[in-house]
Order: structure tokens, then C-alpha cells, then sequence
């Protein structure tokens, strides 16, 4: 009876963990089955073109990088002659703002303009009558016949109304001067490009408003015929960066797209890598040194401002211990 006991408990304990193995192994097998084996990737990683080199990720600029245009003050967009895509010259009108504000002071500068010259006329005839009735006083011989306190009174009314007719002139240059500000915040209320280029980007519209600080630029523009690249180089790999490294740029998505880069200059101030999304959220523990390059825009493929770009440098081999 005793062996019985012994026999069905041990072989109780047995089955047991026969059916923990076999649920571990159809579990496994079932996970094998769902799992598909690791393949060759969608796109084949680029070939380092040189023996040593330091890896960077970049982005297409325009060259001598891009501009984002801004407004002098908010205002309302009434005039926007351009659009995505077309070239402008340096001094072109890109957009403008309401002025009829500045259009209504105008007028009023102008009539207290009209004011002040009739003003002037009023000073300059008071004052040549007064002048006539000083000079017929001193051409009196006889000394007896005009009190010197009378001559003296006549002197002082020819003196105030020529401070008068200065002062009269003093308001009307005071006009002049407050036309010309107000056509230079008139003029200032059209934006013009800085440079030539073309527009890359144009985030207003006729009718919308124009804040000093939106969180868009109102209008991106520049020079698309040749491009640069913001090659961002680690900050560990920072001190393998020479001015005039030789390096190569191959297209995201497409390494069989090369190009070769010429050195520009090197950017000698290690920031937070940003240039991904440019999102607040996004991680900015990654610092990095930021090499430009140029490049001439290439028939085919097409390149376009903003695109990602792996980026490999000519670089010394790393310093090793002895």
C-alpha cells in the first residue's frame, strides 16, 4: 500500500512537470510560427566612402542659409504679390501691410502743413507794416516830434513779429519733418526682400493678420540654385573636425544618391541637436557641432530645402593609448 502511495505521488509530480514542458515548448514553437525571421532591410545602409571617417546626419539649406522674413510691426496683409516658388530680386516687394492709419496722419500733417504757410504769410505782413511804420518814425529829422519811448515801442513790435514769423516757420519745417516720418513708417510697411532668391515658403494671406512674433516666419526665402548642407557632428566626434575636411552627402532613403561637399566653415559653438522636428518635445540630450557645407544643386534627382542627408567626413582615426 505504501509503495502505491509513494508510486502515485511521485508520478503525479512527473506529469506535472511533463506539462509545464510541454506547454513552454508549444508556446515557443507557436511564438516561432507568428515571428517572421529578421530579413535584409527595405534599404541597404551607405558605404563610408573614406578609411576613417565621422558619421553626421544634415539638412538642406539654401545657400548662405535660409531667411525668414518678418513684419515691423502687426498689422493687417493687404497686398501679397508673390508666391511659392518665384524668384525675387533684392529690394522686391514681398507683402504689405494696412497703412490707413499712417494714410489718415498724413492728411492731417498735410492740412497743419497748409496751416503753418498761411501762418508765415500772416507773420510776413505784419511784420512789413510794422517795419514801414519804424522807418517813416526814423526818418523824422525833428527829434521833438516822436517820443523815444514810442520809437522804442515800434522797435520791440518789429522785433516780435519777426519771432513770430520764425516761429511760424519753425511749425512748418515741424510739418515737413513729420511727413517725411510718416512716409518712412509708410514705407516701412512694405516688405521687401533682403537678398535674391527664391520663395521657399509664405505662411500669410491677403486678409489675415501678421504678428512681430508668430510662430511661423511669415515668409521663408533663398538661394536655391546652390545648396549647403548643417552637417551636425556629435559632440564626441567633435574634436575629429579639421576646417577643410573632405566629405561625401548620400539622400535619406536613397544611398545610391551621392554627392560630394565643399567645406564652407565650421560653426565653433556645440548646441543642443534640434534639427530633426524642431519640436519643443522633442530630446535635446544630444549635443552637436555643426559643420556647413555647399554643394551645386544636381539635375537628377531633385533636391529640396529641408531634406535629410547622411553626412561622412574625412577624419583622423581617434587617438589611442599607448
Amino acid at each position: 500500500m505504501n509503495l502505491f502511495l509513494k508510486l502515485l505521488r511521485y508520478g503525479s509530480i512527473a506529469l506535472a512537470l511533463f506539462g509545464f514542458y510541454a506547454i513552454v515548448a508549444v508556446s515557443r514553437l507557436q511564438a516561432q510560427k507568428e515571428t517572421p525571421p529578421p530579413g535584409e532591410p527595405p534599404v541597404p545602409p551607405p558605404q563610408k566612402p573614406f578609411k576613417e571617417s565621422v558619421a553626421a546626419t544634415g539638412i538642406l539649406e539654401s545657400l548662405s542659409e535660409n531667411v525668414a522674413i518678418g513684419v515691423p510691426v502687426p498689422g493687417l496683409v493687404v497686398e501679397l504679390p508673390v508666391k511659392v516658388n518665384d524668384p525675387v530680386k533684392a529690394g522686391q516687394t514681398l507683402f504689405k501691410l494696412d497703412d490707413r492709419d499712417l494714410q489718415a496722419e498724413k492728411l492731417s500733417t498735410s492740412a497743419q502743413q497748409e496751416i503753418s504757410k498761411a501762418q508765415i504769410a500772416v507773420s510776413e505782413a505784419q511784420l512789413a507794416k510794422l517795419q514801414s511804420q519804424l522807418e517813416r518814425l526814423t526818418s523824422v529829422t525833428d527829434a521833438r516830434a516822436i517820443s523815444k519811448d514810442d520809437l522804442e515801442n515800434r522797435r520791440r513790435d518789429v522785433a516780435v513779429a519777426e519771432a513770430q514769423l520764425s516761429a511760424a516757420k519753425a511749425q512748418l519745417a515741424a510739418s515737413e519733418t513729420a511727413m517725411k516720418r510718416i512716409a518712412l513708417l509708410i514705407d516701412r510697411l512694405t516688405v521687401r526682400a533682403p537678398r535674391d532668391g527664391h520663395v521657399l515658403q509664405v505662411n500669410v494671406r491677403a486678409g489675415e493678420y501678421a504678428a512681430t512674433s508668430p510662430k511661423a516666419a511669415a515668409m521663408i526665402i533663398g538661394d536655391t540654385d546652390r545648396l549647403q548642407v548643417r552637417a551636425d557632428v556629435d559632440e564626441q566626434n567633435a574634436i575629429r573636425i579639421r576646417s577643410g575636411q573632405k566629405a561625401f552627402g548620400y539622400l535619406k532613403g536613397d544611398p545610391t544618391v551621392t554627392f560630394p561637399l565643399e567645406f564652407v566653415r565650421v560653426e565653433p559653438y556645440i548646441i543642443p541637436k534640434v534639427s530633426l522636428t524642431g519640436a519643443s518635445t522633442e530630446r535635446v540630450d544630444t549635443r552637436v557641432l555643426q559643420v556647413i557645407y555647399s554643394l551645386t544643386r544636381p539635375e537628377s534627382p531633385p533636391l529640396y530645402v529641408g531634406q535629410q542627408v547622411d553626412v561622412f567626413i574625412e577624419a583622423p582615426e581617434r587617438h589611442t593609448k599607448p
